[in-house]
């Protein structure tokens, strides 16, 4: 991986230094450094991850703009040509393009971790730029020196990039976000590894929310207020989640009801919101950076989010509770052979449903009166219906889950020839 990645920085056209930030203290990596010409930094024990490690990198070095790359991302050749004619603008503190993916054939999970990014790397980003608040991508970001400087370095915190975007913001920089690929990395391939991840920036955003987001707040402009808030709140989408699937167990077993509101009122006025959110979703979609490749129904992506909210919920428990989790760094390679336990709640939910179906139907069988069935039956369907919705999607996730186990043990890196990427943009 690192090799292909440093052979690739060495075909962009544009005269740069390439450093190799490593704290492995394998002399192997200082070997590879040298053989494509790139400067090998011993960071071993330093604190702060990635971050720390590029603040120390910023103090041996000198270069006025700086190119934070993961080592899964490989560089096209005309990267610096779709990025550094933006900072003419002495007031841009950072250019951030868009990301492309090797492996998201590989899995269920990856095919709807790259689902996932479409919109915010297309109509999100593009919005967000629009309003001046930017997000900068810690994979394949390009700053401006001073603009981290200005701010005391990169961010060191789980959601390290985001952090770092609102700091450069707050400060009075600009920011630029260029819609094109031009280069390509990796997406997890199985469940545990996209869990972690998505803990990690869970917990992460939570704490964005209730730390560096009122700290800053009075820095932005309206506009970027509303974007970083926005941000901040969106894996609350596992609380939401969790209280939708609680609704109908809660009616099963103690018949109370969320709302008084006839059955059929609420499926006409539940499908106007559910036309208006179609038609959205569609119309953005002319937005996507990729729109042959990236156009359609991303069930899967949507699959995946549902199935994520134990995640989701227990990033915003550990917020609540102050408790810190490590920075790791998410798997370049499927972890195969086991099911993820993330994966349990959904098997609780299940195995929970097949036992209220069991007992609805001999609670209104046996014991509800006749009189009463026909007055409860409309809304004790829609109950179902609204589980059963739940069911089908918690078994598609642990189908997900399970897929790792005959996963194969594939390096989607063997698949990529560096000589043959061009500098043309890729196009649809």
């Amino acid at each position: 991986m690192f090799e292909k990645s440093l052979y690739a920085l060495q075909k962009v056209e544009y005269a740069h230094n390439t450093y190799l930030l490593d704290s492995t203290e394998d002399p192997e990596f200082e070997k590879l450094a040298k053989k494509y010409g790139a400067t090998h930094l011993n960071l071993a024990n330093l604190p702060g991850a990635k971050a720390g490690k590029v603040n120390k990198a910023l103090e041996l070095t000198d270069e006025e703009f700086i190119l934070i790359l993961d080592p899964d991302h490989i560089a096209f050749p005309n990267f610096f040509s779709q990025t550094l004619g933006f900072f003419k603008d002495p007031k841009v503190g950072f250019v951030q393009v868009s990301q492309g993916y090797y492996n998201q054939y590989r899995s269920f999970i990856a095919k709807g971790a790259a689902e996932q990014t479409y919109t915010f790397y297309g109509p999100t980003q593009m919005g967000m730029y629009g309003y001046g608040s930017s997000v900068a991508i810690g994979a394949n970001c390009t700053f401006r020196r001073k603009a981290l400087e200005s701010i005391g370095g990169h961010a060191v915190a789980l959601a390290e990039d985001l952090v770092t975007s609102m700091r450069i913001h707050a400060a009075g920089w600009t920011s630029v976000y260029n819609p094109v690929i031009v280069n390509r990395g990796l997406v997890p391939e199985e469940f545990g590894s996209f869990a972690k991840q998505q803990l990690k920036w869970s917990r992460g955003v939570f704490e964005i929310l209730f730390v560096e987001l009122p700290k800053l707040i009075r820095k932005f402009t309206f506009w970027q207020k509303l974007s970083y808030s926005a941000i901040a709140f969106y894996y609350l989408t596992g609380t939401m989640t969790l209280f939708f699937i609680l609704i109908p167990l809660l009616y099963f077993f103690t018949g109370t009801l969320p709302a008084n509101m006839d059955f059929s009122e609420f499926l006409i006025k539940g499908s106007s919101f559910a036309l208006i959110a179609l038609i959205i979703y569609l119309y953005v979609q002319k937005f996507l950076v990729h729109t042959k490749s990236e156009r359609g129904f991303h069930w899967r992506g949507m699959i995946l989010k549902f199935s994520l909210w134990p995640v989701y919920f227990l990033g915003f428990v550990l917020s609540l509770l102050n408790h810190k989790i490590p920075y790791i760094p998410t798997a370049k390679k499927a972890v195969i052979g086991s099911v993820s336990p993330f994966i349990r709640p959904l098997i609780w939910y299940n195995i929970l449903f097949v036992i209220s179906v069991i007992l609805v139907f001999i609670d209104r069988r046996y014991f509800v009166p006749e009189s009463e069935l026909l007055f409860s039956s409309t809304r004790t369907w829609g109950m179902l219906g609204f589980a059963f919705i739940v069911f089908i999607q918690s078994w598609a996730g642990i189908y997900a889950a399970w897929e790792a186990v005959n996963l194969s043990a594939e390096n989607p890196w063997d698949s990529v020839d560096v000589d043959k990427i061009s500098g043309e943009l890729e196009k649809d």
